[in-house]
């Protein structure tokens, strides 16, 4: 009779302290996750991280320069852009699922793409082209680079993918519009206000992604300090579309702009103090 008491109490008391363990790692485990730092991921292509971000041939791309805007000790900032890809080509070269496995509640993804998703859709070179819209068009293509067939979408059907992925971790999903090319009409730079800055800001509405123009805020700034600064200042003659470091920290400095004035946008937090 005394050793079956015995057997009861002792298993009692190690359901309780089994318990009380749980809940003291669970208590840790919270404090360590409110603890971390989030982490706001830079996805896009050579005109955020042109190269291996070093500077190849004098190019940089703004992603290089923004964490010169963060207090880099409350926040991490990685850069996974690769030069070359379009909004399709990051997906389907499955460099949008490296990062998406990275990405924790609390986190940020800024994306900026549209540069090459102009290209055709299946030539032998790149086929990294997207079909010019922000709706729900397909086509079934050979993609000749992987040899297999390809659904490709348009543009904004990509855009709202990243979007919908990142939201779907508990991280806040940043759309940028792309940056202009140094090329000019009547003493102004081209906007791309009727195409890829006009579908992104669709995309971005219609995901729930907050939104920075970034394409009409710099060729705001292009148009003001004219056409002989931007193209020897920011750019190079031998180049119209990637910029040296000059032009790289005026558009990182001008996506901070656009966060800053944001003012619901919770990563403007983390922005260092004026």
């Amino acid at each position: 009779m005394k050793s079956t008491k015995y057997n009861l109490s002792f298993r009692a008391n190690l359901s309780l302290g089994l318990l009380l363990l749980t809940l003291l790692l669970a208590g840790f485990t919270a404090q360590q996750s409110a603890r971390r730092k989030p982490t706001l991921f830079l996805i896009g292509d050579s005109t955020v991280k042109n190269g291996k971000g070093k500077g190849d041939g004098g190019l940089w791309g703004w992603g290089n320069f923004l964490p010169a805007a963060f207090d880099t000790t409350r926040i991490h900032i990685e850069n996974h852009a690769l030069g070359g890809t379009s909004s399709r080509t990051f997906q389907t070269k499955g460099l949008w699922s490296a990062v998406q496995a990275k990405i924790q509640p609390g986190d940020f993804v800024i994306m900026q793409f549209g540069h090459n998703d102009c290209g055709p859709l299946a030539d032998t070179a790149r086929a990294r082209g997207t079909i010019k819209s922000n709706g729900e068009e397909s086509e079934e293509i050979y993609n000749p680079i992987t040899k297999q067939q390809e659904v490709v979408h348009s543009y904004g059907w990509y855009l709202r993918k990243f979007i919908a992925d990142t939201k779907a971790k508990g991280a806040t999903p940043i759309v940028c519009s792309l940056i202009p090319r140094d090329t000019w009409k009547d003493g102004k730079v081209n906007r791309a206000t009727n195409d890829y800055n006009k579908w992104a800001a669709e995309a971005a509405k219609q995901g729930g992604a907050y939104f920075i123009d970034l394409n009409q805020l710099v060729a705001d700034k292009y148009d003001r300090e004219g056409q002989a600064k931007v193209g020897t200042v920011y750019f190079t003659s031998k180049d119209h579309t990637h910029t040296i470091e000059a032009g790289a920290q005026l558009n990182a400095a001008t996506v901070a702009e656009g966060i800053r004035a944001n003012k619901k946008l919770p990563l403007r937090k983390f922005l260092l103090k004026k």
